[in-house]
């Protein structure tokens, strides 16, 4: 099966930047590019690096086919010349950038790319378009996961948002901390578990809510989610344990006051006897709806449009600068820094940069440390960037479950205040140890 190109997921100027380049001899000039957000969103404690390997995906697969040529000499974005650079490209450098899973702060080098101007600027857009997107939904997936208190968080955004983003947002809050999607697609491409029953039409199709409970638990099980707020609920509560009995699966509400309907449907449930069947809640959810319902009696969340939106914060206004160049394009040219020194609050710091995790005695994460130079001791095994791709080749790809397991430790890593919803500043600063 073909891979389609990701080479026009970017901007034009990323193009006419490459062909002035080209034209002005500086294109082959070793670079170094990174990835990093100046602040984090306000109130939020620390950011999820999410869509990493979505990123190494998009990095193998920008390649200048055919039709994208065609495309470009067509519009006359760009000249033969630089048509004939662009036939040939391949990302032939290397990346570094903190594992998917991983907590960021602001300044952190959460990605770096080096290699020649020419063939690392024309990433910028693709990069941050992946990571600032799915960073915003695992931020948002993260604190929900903290709110549930270890229920389960099923993903339901499909219908709130593109639908590739809604891909990508499954895929982003299961590393966040959720357990399964509604997407199907998400499900077939990245394996993650899918679940769903029935929504009200399935009720309304039907010319009683019995005849709809009996056609879907003939259909399904006993084991199915029935929903149970289409019309009254503890009579729909009533209908649904006798149709599938007491060991019906589970029920979701899905409006009204969730607080007060969960504990009525719990004690209702009980007194029929069904004591083992599971309380989901739906219903615009997000972080601070779920924690408010910590001492309900409910079994699980299913979260749509608050998840795919970020909570608030779609983006997470990360950046891709030029922190060091070569000047020229001998290979033994040595690197300096280079930074946007502007006014106002655009500005960055130049040079190549390592990141490290400095932790207190009990363990426990004090600092970010973001340098250039050698890494101070005692900081060596604490570093953060890891090879992702040498020489063009991915050399890092890895299971979606192990950035899943790895967002548990580093968040158990930080202070314990990094999991309160209340607004307030970086969990730890960011410290510069530039040389």
């Amino acid at each position: 099966m073909d891979v389609p190109s990701t080479a026009l997921f970017t901007d034009r100027y990323e193009l006419t930047m490459l062909q002035a380049a080209l034209h002005a001899g500086t294109a082959d000039r070793r670079s170094v590019f990174e990835v990093f957000t100046r602040r984090l969103p306000e109130g939020r404690r620390y950011g999820v690096v999410a869509g990493t390997g979505r990123v190494l995906d998009a990095v193998e697969n920008f390649r200048f086919d055919s039709d994208v040529l065609d495309f470009l000499a067509d519009q006359h974005i760009v000249d033969e010349p630089t048509l004939a650079w662009l036939a040939d490209y391949r990302f032939r450098g290397d990346i570094w950038g903190y594992p998917e899973g991983e907590v960021y702060f602001p300044g952190s080098p959460i990605m770096r790319v080096e290699g020649s101007f020419g063939e690392a600027v024309l990433l910028e857009t693709v990069i941050l378009s992946i990571l600032n997107h799915d960073s915003a939904v695992a931020a948002a997936a993260s604190r929900m996961s903290v709110a549930a208190g270890g229920r389960p968080l099923i993903e339901m955004g499909a219908r709130r948002t593109h639908e590739l983003s809604a891909v990508a947002s499954a895929r982003a809050a299961y590393v966040g901390g959720f357990s399964s999607t509604s997407d199907l697609a998400a499900g077939f491409r990245y394996s993650i578990p899918t679940v769903g029953t029935s929504a009200h039409a399935f009720t309304l199709l039907h010319d009683t809510e019995r005849d709809a409970f009996t056609a879907q638990v003939d259909s399904l099980g006993s084991a199915t989610t029935l929903l149970v707020d289409t019309f009254d609920v503890a009579t729909a509560v009533r209908t649904a344990v006798e149709v599938a009995g007491t060991e019906l699966g589970s029920v979701r509400i899905d409006s009204g006051d969730l607080l007060l309907l969960a504990h009525r449907v719990r004690h209702q449930l009980d007194e029929l006897g069904a004591k083992n069947t599971k309380i989901v809640v739906t219903s615009d959810l997000d972080e601070y709806a779920i924690a408010s319902l910590a001492a309900a009696p409910v079994d699980a969340y299913g979260v749509g449009t608050q998840l795919v939106t970020g909570s608030g914060h779609p983006t997470c206004a990360m950046v891709y600068k030029l922190v060091a160049r070569a000047d020229s394009d001998a290979p033994e040219a040595p690197l300096r820094p280079v930074a946007k020194k502007s006014m106002g609050s655009k500005i960055s710091v130049g040079g190549r940069k390592w990141a490290a995790r400095r932790l207190d005695e009990d363990g426990v994460a004090e600092a970010e440390v973001v340098g250039s130079g050698a890494v101070p001791p005692g900081l060596d095994d604490r570093q953060l960037l890891v090879e992702l791709v040498r020489g063009g080749e991915v050399v890092a790809r890895e299971p979606l479950d192990a950035a899943r397991e790895r967002h548990v430790t580093a968040r158990a890593g930080l202070p314990l205040s990094a999991t309160q919803l209340s607004r307030g500043e970086p969990v730890i600063p960011t410290e510069y140890a530039m040389r």
